[in-house]
């Protein structure tokens, strides 16, 4: 049985990344890329979906474990009566193809060790032929796939059966065992086995000298720095893509439908992905995702989609596994996501905003990106008018969705400051008059006076949490009547303190909006963005609190998942989150920027905000 969301801890490779419980149990693993199908899917069934467990004799959870330093090499260490272990497990930055390492070390008394690794192909449905070669070694194949597990010196001997492979070994105090499991093509040779002390310094070196780059010294700097390395961590090296998770189906709420696959790329994540890597200082990751996200909507504006693949692919279709049973029992079980074929106006802004936030950061950008965003933003005014799905990507009616037509603006607007810089003259008057219409209708048509809030979609009384991005997008100044109104607004969505995404689901029936049964938690993006506002509109106090009131949930292992369910102090959706650890990074700049800002140098002048990227000039 998987253990909860929170007892996960992740390892990666930069091109796919792995899952492992408290217990030593690694219940999630999609090889060669992070969309590809799982060989280890029992986080969405049982053990017999694909595992692999190393740990004492028992079954009981790590006494404790924490990543070594600054790197993605996590440490498990069990304290048991009869001595101590320590599991370490990492996976070494791509050279051969990946690689799942966990070396076993004795350091006190005796441990009896117990291990088992079951190989599923495709999300667990495929039972390959096993066998071992030799007693050191352990291959499976099946189809496109293959695995081989390199045993070392005081492993024993497995025992291999067709559906398993288990082992037995004792470990004593200054005694090392090590395990490499690695994957390649079945029509191809293996790789030979690595050098596993040689591995692991060098995957130690890569990360440490990674996160020696850090530029922020502010509030929670631990806090960032992890979610900097997680967010490395969910980027595909190859093209620079940043998945939203690592996993897929995971609920947002326990038994429920909201089962979604977050292993693909969305375009609404670039501007606050690219913000916290340029913030931070990863510049080179930074150019890295544009340059991905520039090369993924070339082509006609017309066929912009919500998210791609890893790669840049369109196709993305989403299926049911109907041979899981759900984690949790929470079905269906999705891989593959429909909101591709979606029109959500809000991305077009996305994208605009990105180029605009690359040109401010000193990057040149060539004539066929020019093209592309006035083709961009030609479309968003053919289009800007219609309803869509919105940034939520709902399953129901579309609707004009106030936040989308924020975002519409947004495009206009940044295409106007960029076209300063790229001598598109001949566009400015239309550009203007679109933003300024954009600008009337939302104010006009997304406006409460009830509520006095910006509102989820016309004509309606709901709030919805992305009205609070107002300020930071610059569509109304942050002391604005209107922003400070939609802010108390915000209480409606709180619930222990945090923020949900609009207004609950309740008596189990079908959201009128997003079409689905079901309640969900809280979501922690969100809960950062309230936090963000009440720092813009001067309360940085309340939104220090905001801020350490979702540091305090994440795991034993500074890990986020997307929500936070406060009933029963569980995590939620898919894990980790990249989202939730951008908006994490975003914040503790806001309010570092608060703070350096309500100091006055002896000079007289105001703080700068250092890296602080507020919400752009008035044209």
């Amino acid at each position: 049985m998987a253990g909860r969301i929170e007892d996960y801890a992740l390892i990666g490779d930069l091109e796919t990344a792995a899952l492992v419980g408290r217990t030593g149990s690694v219940d999630w693993w999609c090889v060669p890329r992070f969309d590809s199908p799982a060989c280890f899917a029992s986080l969405l069934g049982v053990g017999d979906h694909g595992h692999w467990s190393l740990a004492p004799a028992g079954d009981r959870p790590c006494s404790r474990r924490g990543y070594r330093g600054d790197t993605l090499v996590l440490e498990s260490v069990w304290e048991t009566v009869d001595g101590t272990v320590k599991v370490t497990d990492f996976m070494p930055p791509r050279r051969d193809g990946p690689r799942i390492v966990r070396v076993v070390d004795g350091i006190a008394g005796r441990v009896d060790m117990r291990g088992e690794l079951t190989i599923r192909f495709d999300h667990g449905s495929v039972v390959p032929l096993t066998h071992a070669p030799d007693r050191r070694t352990v291959v499976s194949l099946a189809g496109p796939d293959a695995t081989r597990l390199h045993c070392g010196p005081g492993a024993g001997d497995p025992t291999v059966t067709r559906e398993r492979t288990t082992f037995a070994f004792p470990v004593t105090a200054g005694q090392r065992v090590t395990f490499v499991l690695g994957w390649h093509p079945s029509h191809t040779p293996p790789p030979p086995p690595p050098d596993v002390p040689a591995e692991l310094d060098r995957t130690l070196a890569f990360w440490n000298d990674w996160a020696a780059d850090l530029h922020y010294e502010g509030p929670a700097r631990d806090a960032v720095l992890r979610s900097l390395v997680t967010l490395k961590a969910l980027t595909y090296e190859p093209t620079g893509g940043v998945v939203a998770a690592a996993t897929a189906s995971l609920p947002e709420c326990i038994g429920g439908r909201r089962n979604w696959d977050y292993r693909f790329c969305w375009l609404r994540d670039s501007t606050f992905t690219l913000s916290s890597l340029l913030r931070s200082g990863y510049r080179r990751e930074a150019l890295a995702w544009k340059d991905w996200l520039v090369r993924a909507v070339a082509g006609d504006p017309a066929d912009l989609q919500p998210l791609y693949g890893v790669a840049g692919q369109r196709r993305v279709p989403e299926t049911h596994a109907d041979w899981l049973p759900g984690y949790e029992n929470s079905r269906p079980v999705r891989f593959g996501n429909a909101a591709a074929g979606q029109f959500q106006l809000d991305i077009y802004g996305e994208v605009l905003n990105t180029i605009y936030s690359a040109v401010r950061a000193g990057v040149a950008l060539d004539a066929q990106v020019w093209s592309l965003m006035a083709a961009l933003l030609d479309y968003v005014g053919r289009r800007w008018r219609e309803p869509d799905e919105g940034i939520w990507e709902v399953r129901g009616p579309r609707r004009q969705f106030v936040h989308s037509k924020v975002m519409a603006w947004v495009a206009a607007d940044r295409a106007l400051r960029l076209a300063r810089v790229a001598g598109l003259r001949g566009s400015v008057r239309r550009w203007q008059a679109l933003r300024s219409e954009l600008h009337d209708e939302v104010c006009r048509l997304g406006w409460s006076e009830e509520r006095q809030s910006f509102t989820q979609y016309y004509g309606s009384r709901r709030v919805d949490a992305t009205a609070l991005l107002i300020p930071r997008l610059g569509f109304l100044p942050p002391h604005d009547p209107r922003v400070l109104g939609t802010v108390r607004a915000m209480a409606g969505l709180q619930d222990h303190g945090f923020v949900r995404r609009y207004d609950e689901v309740t008596n189990g029936e079908v959201h009128e909006v997003d079409g689905l049964d079901g309640a969900e938690g809280v979501f922690l993006a969100c809960t950062f963005w309230y936090a963000d506002a009440l720092a813009l509109t001067g309360r940085p106090a309340e939104a220090r609190t905001v801020f350490e009131r979702v540091l305090a949930v994440r795991n034993d292992v500074g890990l986020l998942a997307e929500e936070w369910d406060p009933a029963t102090g569980r995590q939620l959706g898919n894990m980790p989150q990249a989202l939730s650890h951008v908006a994490l990074i975003n914040t503790a700049f806001t309010l570092d920027g608060t703070r350096r800002r309500a100091r006055t140098p002896s000079d007289g002048r105001p703080a700068v905000a250092g890296a602080e990227n507020g919400p752009p000039r008035p044209v």
